[in-house]
């Protein structure tokens, strides 16, 4: 098969990138033909050195355009990315082509829809996030700090300041996601849409098209096997990642201190100030590398995922089980799909300091956190995360299209 893979960026900057790459050099190495499509500069090394064919147009992100007034009217039609994208779809064979969106909204914009509905190529598109539907792209009110349930593009909707940046940003973000609905018809032409696990289905389905068809498509994740934690129970809670509000940072600070614990952060971002502020007694450790990240996982004694908005799949969620470190995560965000409550990891109430605080006490039993790491350990690793399982299920939802 040949796969025509739609992302924003060359290289990656993040999630969306890391998993369009990851499955573009499994499926190479299976005998398909992968070609990446995106906006933005560098090209990742790993691709071209795989002989992937890499069509970029060389343009700024949208965020760090320093023309502003151009960027914002890319961010809405992209016309040189329309027609690049046109003049390669026309090129491939049909019968054989599947086009597949990751991302648009960094720089690509919603113009794309025009060339590939045009194709009549079969695309699927995975929901990284919300911007399909929503247009802060998260079901979040950044302001007020809380899943937000308004109807997008409703009158509630286009009201509300829910924008992390300001009510013009919320303003321009809403025009694009008009553009997107009314103008480009993204919604119409992404008719197969690719989400992650069950609980993200609930969120999507009720907002999307009735012709849509839904495909379950997990992420992969690189993590090696290092078998069941020799001592479960040394290391502390750590929190790893962005440190944000949305990402409930603060939360898991308030949480600590009434269960009388340190918090403890792997990670930089936006509310570090605040917190070393608010709370002193926290520990920043900073940013990471790959293999420093895997360490601290190991070593952990449970993780702390306190997100106060839905996430897509979160992968740190993963990893942690995977070394064998359970999970305390909230109720109402993605990360609670990958736990077993009270097997493999602890569920407290979605945004309640006091119902985190009760489990983060309750990881204090030596007992019960040796049970959650081994049955954490064993429950991953027998189905693991892994780019063959993906590429496998790939193939099976590709061929299903053609």
């Amino acid at each position: 098969m040949r796969v025509v893979l739609v992302v924003d960026t060359a290289h990656v900057n993040g999630g969306q990138a890391k998993v369009c790459f990851d499955s573009a050099l499994g499926l190479k190495a299976l005998g398909h033909e992968p070609i990446v499509f995106s906006a933005v500069a560098p090209v990742a090394k790993e691709l071209t050195e795989a002989g992937i064919e890499v069509h970029c147009l060389h343009q700024h992100e949208l965020v760090k355009d320093p023309a502003k007034i151009t960027a914002a009217l890319r961010g809405i039609h992209n016309a040189e990315a329309a027609k690049a994208l046109a003049a390669l779809l026309a090129r491939q064979p049909r019968g054989q082509t599947v086009v597949h969106v990751h991302g648009w909204a960094k720089a690509l914009s919603s113009s794309i829809a025009l060339p590939i509905a045009a194709s009549g190529l079969p695309v699927l598109y995975t929901m990284h996030e919300y911007f399909l539907m929503c247009p802060n792209g998260g079901f979040y009110n950044y302001r007020q700090h809380h899943h937000c349930g308004l109807k997008p593009l409703s009158m509630a909707c286009l009201t509300t300041h829910c924008d992390s940046r300001s009510f013009t940003y919320k303003m321009w973000r809403t025009t694009r996601t008009m553009a997107a609905k009314y103008w480009h018809d993204l919604p119409g032409a992404m008719r197969d849409v690719a989400y992650f696990h069950p609980f993200q289905r609930a969120i999507i389905e009720k907002h999307l098209p009735p012709t849509t068809r839904l495909h379950e498509v997990p992420n992969p994740i690189e993590v090696d096997d290092l078998g069941p934690k020799p001592d479960p129970t040394a290391g502390e809670i750590i929190f790893l990642g962005r440190i944000s509000e949305e990402k409930g940072g603060l939360l898991y600070c308030e949480a600590a201190r009434r269960a009388g614990q340190v918090p403890v952060f792997v990670g930089d971002g936006p509310a570090s100030d605040t917190i070393r502020q608010r709370y002193p007694e926290a520990k920043l450790l900073g940013w990471h590398d790959g293999a420093g990240v895997r360490k601290r996982l190991r070593e952990a004694r449970a993780l702390v995922f306190s997100s106060l908005w839905y996430e897509g799949q979160p992968l740190t969620v993963l990893e942690s089980l995977a070394l064998g470190t359970p999970v305390i995560s909230g109720d109402g965000t993605a990360g609670r799909e990958s736990i077993v409550n009270g097997e493999t990891g602890l569920w407290f109430k979605q945004a309640d300091p006091d119902d985190l605080a009760r489990a983060l006490k309750a990881m204090e039993d030596d007992a019960l956190v040796t049970r959650l790491s081994n049955a954490a350990y064993a429950r991953y690793w027998a189905n693991p995360f892994t780019i063959a399982r993906h590429c496998a299920r790939l193939e099976e939802v590709y061929a299903g299209l053609l």
